[in-house]
């Protein structure tokens, strides 16, 4: 197998930044990462130009983008999106459904099993991501308020046993029945994500302990002090803080979150606890103007302006059109966080809280070659996916 040696640029690996050296692929993998350039007879040579070497931004949270919706159910919308995506240094992602029909969501995983297949020009399937209909009404968003409803076993069991791909399922821990489809979900090897709820630390102590360990796009669509007859209670917004342990994902958009709740994230929860994601739905790469927010065929009618997608009516965001190298970007500019944290939060991360930090994530020997080159301000210059390039700026 040819080898492939990554030279003259900045290498961040977890715990440094390597000026100098240099990094070896064979087979997909990362063979070493060297402090000083080394002669690799016959290796392929990419020169970084001094630009940074990082690990491959992981999205776990992602519904389209270039005009395309993972519930379109298109098999080459799948791919579209993900070679638009790896343009934007994301060489993993999760494609994340919504809130509909119940065949549409088994579509949707059908569909999947052939893109993952097909998928060689893009940002690598790592899973599905199911996003409701288990949600709070309240906290609902721009989810379609027909298909929300309670956990149905029979209704979640036959998904589950239908399609392997599922890896992470985002749901309201305060709604019937949500404790018992959490352990479900643990027993089956897939991550219980809150999201959409309006439940009190009190609902979500009891749901971490189950399997509810994850928050999805944290502060949106969930539950902060509230009073109930006159008393005051920590929301979800608060139980992430308190609960050391558990993980959230944040839209670091600049408008989902504002740079000052970027900076508390990122004091409270630090960089290992924290994952950058899009939640980009079709419009991401796209101009502005209108669009729609789930399949083309079912959708809601939104609207893109001031750089995110809102309902027609204003009344609330209805998903990002941000890539992960802008999340990266905003973190270091907005939120003041050092480069190597920014990068942590796109990577390693993601790979831990999903599962797969074992082989993703991180430019260290023995996992997979999933790189990204980067100039100082962000800007890719080139995604690598298991050691194939898939995209090179044109210079």
């Amino acid at each position: 197998m040819e080898k492939i040696k990554l030279y003259n640029g900045k290498i961040i690996t977890p715990h440094r930044i390597i000026n100098g050296g240099c990094i070896i692929i064979e087979g997909g993998k990362i063979l070493d990462v060297s402090t000083s350039d080394i002669h690799v007879e016959g290796a392929l040579e990419i020169n970084a130009r001094g630009n940074y070497i990082a690990p491959g931004f992981i999205d776990l949270h992602v519904h389209g983008g270039g005009g395309h919706d993972f519930m379109d159910n298109e098999l080459d919308g799948f791919l579209a999106i993900a070679e638009l995506h790896a343009k934007h240094g994301t060489t993993a992602l999760m494609p994340t459904t919504l809130s509909s029909e119940h065949q549409d969501l088994l579509d949707t995983l059908s569909v999947y099993e052939t893109a993952d297949v097909r998928n060689v020009k893009g940002a690598q399937f790592i899973g599905i991501h199911i996003e409701g209909p288990y949600f709070s009404m309240e906290q609902r968003g721009a989810q379609d308020p027909r298909y929300i409803r309670a956990p149905d076993p029979a209704e979640y069991q036959e998904i589950i046993a239908g399609s392997k791909a599922i890896k992470r399922w985002s749901a309201a821990p305060e709604l019937k029945g949500a404790l018992e489809f959490a352990q479900y979900l643990t027993e089956k090897g897939i991550l219980p994500s809150i999201a959409h709820t309006n439940a009190i630390y009190e609902e979500v102590l009891p749901a971490f302990e189950k399997g509810f360990t994850h928050a999805t796009h944290f502060y949106s669509c969930m539950s902060g002090v509230s009073r109930r007859n006159a008393y005051r209670y920590a929301g979800v917004i608060e139980s992430a803080y308190l609960l050391d342990a558990m993980t959230v994902e944040i839209i670091a958009d600049g408008i989902h979150l504002p740079p000052p709740l970027l900076k508390l994230v990122l004091k409270i929860k630090g960089a290992d606890r924290t994952a950058l994601v899009t939640d980009a739905m079709r419009a991401a790469g796209m101009p502005p103007g209108p669009s729609i927010l789930g399949s083309r065929r079912d959708g809601l009618e939104v609207i893109v302006e001031d750089n995110v997608a809102k309902l027609k009516d204003r009344t609330a965001f209805a998903g990002s059109v941000a890539t992960m190298d802008k999340l990266v970007r905003n973190m270091v500019e907005m939120a003041d966080a050092t480069l190597e944290d920014a990068v942590k939060m796109a990577s390693l991360s993601p790979a831990n809280i999903i599962g797969i930090g074992d082989r993703k994530g991180s430019l260290v020997a023995g996992k997979d070659a999933d790189i990204v080159i980067f100039d100082d301000h962000v800007n890719i210059m080139q995604t690598i996916v298991s050691g194939k390039s898939i995209y090179v700026k044109s210079i």
